[in-house]
């Protein structure tokens, strides 16, 4: 295998927040750092969620995800969202959430957020990416916050097993 760090060493992806609902409608939500829009006509977006996450299973069973930027000032929710496994603690406990599309948890605080709808997975190893069609999309519409980014959360250590 070919070592890449060098370059990926230098990337500072924005971090996200994304959510499903399972089939009885409870919320979960997993942080996500590998997200890209896809296609400019129609918008589409693939998000990757990692296989050892415990919302990636309930992801696969969504008919649509919430997919949520962070500001800066919110590295609590990414602490909640990314160092905490959904199997053993209520990551929505406290926080602000409303049912969206199709039940997608939506966190009403996020400066921006949309549903989308999966259209179809890709496996990529250990990350499997869903393709997803915006259908509602929130938020303040602050173009120029700062938001939360990869190098903000090197301190967290991630909540899922493995």
């Amino acid at each position: 295998m070919v070592a890449v760090d060098g370059f990926t060493d230098r990337l500072d992806y924005p971090m996200l927040v994304v959510t499903a609902a399972t089939d009885d409608g409870t919320p979960k939500g997993c942080l996500v750092g590998f997200a890209s829009q896809c296609s400019l006509s129609p918008a589409r977006f693939a998000v990757w969620l990692s296989r050892a996450n415990h919302t990636y299973e309930v992801a696969r069973r969504a008919e649509f995800l919430g997919v949520h930027l962070l500001r800066r000032d919110e590295h609590h929710l990414a602490r909640r969202f990314g160092g905490a496994c959904g199997a053993r603690v209520d990551k929505f406990a406290g926080v602000r959430w409303e049912p969206g599309t199709g039940g997608a948890p939506v966190l009403t605080d996020s400066c921006s957020w949309w549903v989308g709808r999966v259209e179809r997975y890709a496996d990529w190893g250990d990350h499997v990416g869903f393709h997803l069609t915006p259908v509602k999309t929130g938020g303040d519409g602050s173009a120029h916050e700062k938001l939360l980014r990869l190098s903000d959360v090197t301190d967290l250590d991630p909540g899922h097993p493995g």
